[in-house]
């Protein structure tokens, strides 16, 4: 019986994500999502992004709501730069960009 318990805490910890995994999980679809709105907004196909910081953002109420990831990614390409924020609920629903800011 213990050996049942024992086998059964190590595959829900298995199963629980770090905040760092679910990060690095997320950033792919995110650096793509500021890449390809940078390249439409400065018309520069060949514009190119870098994550600039990424954190973990509590829920917008309190009690209930999902944590989200924010990437600020910095784009630039064609003589011009930008930095986009791009919000991901950590519930996997998908990635946004939220803002915009061209230099």
């Amino acid at each position: 019986m213990r050996a049942i318990l024992i086998i059964a805490a190590l595959s829900v910890l298995a199963g629980c994500q770090s905040t760092q995994q679910i990060m690095d999980a997320s950033q792919a679809q995110a650096m793509s999502i500021a890449t390809r709105r940078a390249q439409f907004e400065m018309n520069c196909p060949g514009a190119t992004g870098q994550v600039l910081s990424r954190e973990e953002v509590p829920p917008v109420l309190q009690f209930r709501g999902t944590p989200r990831l924010e990437y600020t990614i910095g784009v630039s390409g064609c003589g011009q730069r930008g930095t986009f924020l791009v919000i991901c609920p950590e519930d996997g629903s998908g990635c946004f960009a939220a803002a915009g800011r061209r230099e």
